[in-house]
């Protein structure tokens, strides 16, 4: 596909206040953009926004609300003129047993990862439709293969992948274009996050090469960055996710049989887990929500 200049295109970036949100604003300017950044953290957001290159601002929203989203989406418009790209990037995880999984902190991570984006495309798509724009969703390696102790993240990553898919029909003929990108373990805090507990930690390391590899945050960016670029119906932020849809179809019945067994090696370890959601996102996330019920 040829390559769109993004010199003076208007790019909405939403869970923009750090991870792949903040670096992919940062070169999406580098680039000539101007970016709206979006999320709920404002001081993060106005920090990242004033080191940008070139034209920026931030709101402060939650992408569940329909009624924020929507407000967002109309003010971008009116401060920059136009909205060329959006990222729907927010999101939240949370690991664990499902069995003694938190509900509310489960019925969550459904709700930004999928729930959010849904309402984040309908806020903006009067607006790409006016500009023939570009949708890009983030989803995840565990779009495409399940994974034990992540029930809700697989299924809200799962979901939204087959929703961008159905937007992208229906929307083609009206020049938007939509994407779904695809990332693996990266280098961020909501990676990290979900680190700090030992046994999602050594349940990640005992995945088959080259699955249970973090990988460095910069190259995955770029490649999504190349890929806003061109348009692309997908974007695979590590090279090896591509190669993984044509064996898609086989991993339920292997994650099957051999997570069995290691969740039986596990077994003993599982109490006492914590359920919540990870990372500095989640803990943001968190804060957010407890303030608007105060």
């Amino acid at each position: 596909m040829s390559k769109v200049s993004l010199e003076g295109q208007v790019a909405v970036v939403t869970g923009a206040a750090r991870g792949v949100g903040e670096l992919l604003a940062r070169k999406l300017s580098a680039r000539g953009a101007s970016v709206a950044l979006v999320g709920l953290e404002p001081d993060a957001l106005k920090a990242v926004a004033e080191r940008l290159h070139g034209d920026a601002d931030h709101w402060y929203a939650d992408v569940t609300d329909h009624v924020a989203m929507a407000r967002v989406a109309q003010e971008v418009k009116a401060r920059f003129g136009k909205v060329d790209i959006v990222v729907a990037n927010a999101g939240v995880a949370a690991g664990g047993p499902f069995a003694d999984s938190d509900p509310e902190a489960w019925r969550r991570v459904v709700e930004v990862n999928l729930i959010g984006s849904a309402v984040t495309a309908r806020a903006f798509l009067p607006v790409l439709t006016e500009s023939r724009g570009y949708l890009l969703q983030i989803a995840s390696l565990a779009a495409i293969t399940p994974a034990p102790m992540m029930t809700a993240y697989c299924a809200s990553k799962s979901g939204v992948e087959a929703y961008a898919h159905c937007l992208r029909a229906e929307v083609g003929h009206k020049g938007v274009r939509v994407g779904v990108g695809y990332l693996s373990w990266t280098d961020t805090d909501m990676v990290r996050g979900a680190d700090q507990e030992d046994v999602m930690r050594e349940l990640r390391q005992r995945l088959p090469w080259p699955s249970n590899k973090t990988y460095p945050l910069g190259p995955a960016v770029d490649r999504i960055v190349a890929g806003i670029e061109r348009r692309s119906p997908h974007v695979y932020g590590q090279w090896w996710l591509r190669g993984m849809q044509g064996i898609r179809g086989y991993l339920p019945g292997i994650v099957g049989t051999v997570g069995q067994r290691e969740m039986r090696r596990f077994e003993p370890r599982l109490r006492g887990m914590r359920t919540g959601l990870v990372g500095a996102g989640g803990a943001a996330d968190e804060q957010a929500r407890a303030t608007q019920r105060s």
